[in-house]
């Protein structure tokens, strides 16, 4: 491929509205209609499913089953519990992290609509200087500006509304794409990506593809779950992120020495199968694509997790994105590293030709 940028201005814009539109764990449909609405020049067709898994399909007849694959939904809150004078107390959708919470702007989904509100948090004034308490599940709480329980109920509020934050796309530094939902949105998008290039170089490939966009990843994996066992896939790329560990209060000696900008990480881990891993290796140094490795251990604990042990075992693995500042407003990438997995999964694409290739006693 050219060495020029992949990324079109369309390509930029789809990004921008995909990632600031709220898709909330069990609440992603608006999100896939938007991405079902890209990726639709680019597919034969789509499958979806009772829980909101999209897939566009290209190829749907052929009976060689190749996934490439990203999750759709974002952390978020419920509301757990509503107080006489209006305030609302949350439990997690997600790995929400509390310790960021106070002094956000949130929006609370309603049949009515969105609305608005605040963590709140006493003033520095206030607390106690020799006991001072840090944010936890139990003292966060939301403040709608109103007075009573009944002011809220008349909004629309009620127990079980999903809250999310409403921290919006930006650019800093000219390459450096900063947003909530990073985690995992940029996947759905790298993949439409890929289908883009495969239409516009008018790629030929002898299997089906499955441009796989899950649901309900970050609360156990449970989208992958359910699609995987309706496709039954022979062989699965999936995306993700990892962390960047060079900033502050990390620990590279247990998380990874891995930094954005530097290329896409390749996994290794049990789920991951070594053959494929190995082909995406071979295929990133050939195409002189920078690369990264990272050993996850027993699971990798994303979706790969789900497609690898389906089925009586699935060829599988993962090619991830470096990202600073996980679960939080400002998820942070490196737009070299969004294109080099685009490119990476495209080459491999490319390369694969049957299960064959896959063999573990080859």
């Amino acid at each position: 491929m050219s060495t020029e940028s992949i990324l079109k201005d369309t390509s930029i814009a789809f990004l921008e509205s995909y990632l600031n539109n709220a898709s909330p764990t069990g609440y992603e449909s608006e999100g896939q209609k938007l991405w079902m609405n890209y990726l639709k020049p680019y597919v034969d067709t789509f499958i979806t499913d009772t829980y909101g898994t999209a897939v566009g399909v290209i190829n749907p007849d052929a009976p060689f089953k190749v996934v490439i694959e990203g999750h759709a939904d974002e952390i978020s809150w419920y509301v757990n519990y509503i107080t006489d004078d209006g305030l609302l107390y949350v439990i997690r959708n997600g790995g929400s992290d509390h310790q960021i919470a106070p002094s956000k702007r949130v929006h609370i989904h309603t049949k009515k609509g969105i609305v608005k509100g605040v963590f709140g948090w006493p003033a520095i004034h206030t607390r106690l200087r020799d006991k001072e308490e840090s944010p936890k599940i139990s003292n966060i709480f939301i403040d709608l500006g109103c007075e009573t329980k009944e002011q809220v109920e008349a909004m629309g509020v009620h127990v079980g509304c999903v809250i999310t934050y409403p921290d919006e796309f930006m650019i800093l530094n000219e390459n450096k794409f900063v947003c909530r939902a990073i985690d995992n949105r940029m996947g759905g998008f790298m993949i439409a990506e890929v289908a883009r290039l495969l239409k516009e170089n008018k790629k030929e490939l002898p299997f089906g593809l499955y441009i796989v966009n899950s649901v309900q990843e970050e609360i156990g994996l449970r989208g992958a779950e359910m699609i995987a066992q309706t496709i039954k896939p022979n062989v699965a790329i999936v995306t993700d992120v990892c962390h960047d560990t060079t900033t502050p209060m990390i620990d590279k000696k247990v998380e990874g020495d891995l930094k954005m900008g530097k290329g896409p990480v390749i996994a290794y881990a049990p789920a991951v199968q070594n053959r494929l891993r190995d082909l995406i290796v071979d295929i990133a140094e050939e195409n002189k694509i920078p690369f990264q490795r990272h050993a996850t251990s027993r699971a990798t604990g994303t979706d790969t997790d789900a497609f690898a042990y389906s089925n009586g075992g699935v060829a599988s693995a993962l090619i991830s994105l470096p990202l600073r500042y996980m679960h939080t407003t400002v998820e942070m990438v490196h737009r070299d590293d969004v294109e080099n997995v685009i490119k990476l999964i495209y080459e491999s694409l490319l390369k694969i030709e049957n299960n064959e290739t896959f063999s573990y006693f080859k």
